[in-house]
């Protein structure tokens, strides 16, 4: 088993075990490591430690639902970007193929993909030379059908394997993007609505949640939650297009096309990341204040 692997099933074992807190060495045991060696690992690959993994899994999550009821519905209707989040439109840039080239069918289009490891699971990675175009996790069913489903969309298309032109896609979504970096492009196929459901997705803030509702009203389309929740399961390019960010009015998960349990680790991963840059934001804040001159007048 890799590292990438182990952490996978790390974060799966807490997630099934939430309730019942289990320590570090009983995570280490189930991947069978050392409990010094796992904490050095997880915090290597996930970016943060597992007691943070699994604060999120539990308190963190239950109290940012309840704490963000109200605000993300006023999200929901500016649609406006707020913070640093990397997945926000300043530093994801979506585009949708012209009418012209979605008649042409991909032609003279080359399509790079590969599959990589990550703390997440394998991913699943397609690009063009405009930007990324599908990404999805793979499992021992579906990597087929996710190549499958590519040449389908895209059937006129030269398509080539080659994990050095995808890799980028996956390494931007593990570390942090540096000052003045040129936005990530994301460049899919998709119906109008389709396209405004995806770029409404990615204005919800890191960290953040919000409901199939919320979303509708923001497009100005209330009664139209059953047809975002179909635009949210058609997404073609997971993280990227945060659809794990999506839950239900009542604050139940929802579904998730590569299963509860996945989507359950992504928003604790998500969160325990959001919360961890937050502290480092503020201890950053208290540093500079402290450094700033005493004026004596």
């Amino acid at each position: 088993m890799n590292d990438y692997a182990r952490i996978e099933k790390a974060m799966a074992f807490m997630v099934a075990h939430t309730a019942d807190q289990p320590d570090l060495a009983t995570v280490a045991g189930h991947v069978h490591l050392s409990a010094f060696h796992f904490q050095r690992l997880f915090c290597r690959y996930a970016g943060i430690s597992p007691k943070r993994f699994l604060q999120a899994l539990t308190l963190e999550r239950g109290k940012q639902l309840m704490q963000s009821s109200t605000s993300l519905l006023d999200i929901a209707h500016t649609l406006g970007l707020s913070g640093g989040s990397r997945l926000y439109d300043h530093f994801v840039q979506l585009e949708a193929t012209t009418p012209g080239e979605y008649k042409r069918q991909g032609e003279g289009v080359e399509i790079a993909y590969g599959v990589h490891e990550t703390p997440l699971g394998r991913l699943f990675v397609a690009v063009t030379p405009r930007g990324i175009c599908r990404m999805g996790f793979v499992d021992a069913s579906n990597s087929e059908e996710l190549l499958a489903r590519l040449a389908k969309e895209w059937p006129r298309s030269t398509v080539c394997h080659s994990t050095d032109k995808t890799r980028y896609a996956v390494e931007a979504l593990f570390t942090k993007p540096q000052e003045g970096a040129s936005a990530l492009s994301l460049h899919v196929t998709g119906t109008n609505f389709q396209i405004a459901v995806w770029r409404a997705l990615l204005t919800i803030p890191e960290g953040q949640l919000a409901s199939y509702s919320h979303i509708a009203q923001a497009l100005g389309m209330p009664k139209s939650s059953r047809a975002v929740g179909n635009a949210v399961g058609a997404n073609p390019v997971a993280l990227w297009i945060p659809c794990h960010r999506v839950i239900q009015q009542s604050g139940a998960l929802g579904g998730y096309r590569w299963g509860v349990e996945k989507k359950q680790m992504v928003q604790a991963w998500e969160l325990a990341q959001w919360n961890q840059s937050q502290r480092c934001d503020s201890r950053l804040d208290d540093a500079v204040e402290q450094r700033q001159p005493n004026h004596v007048l």
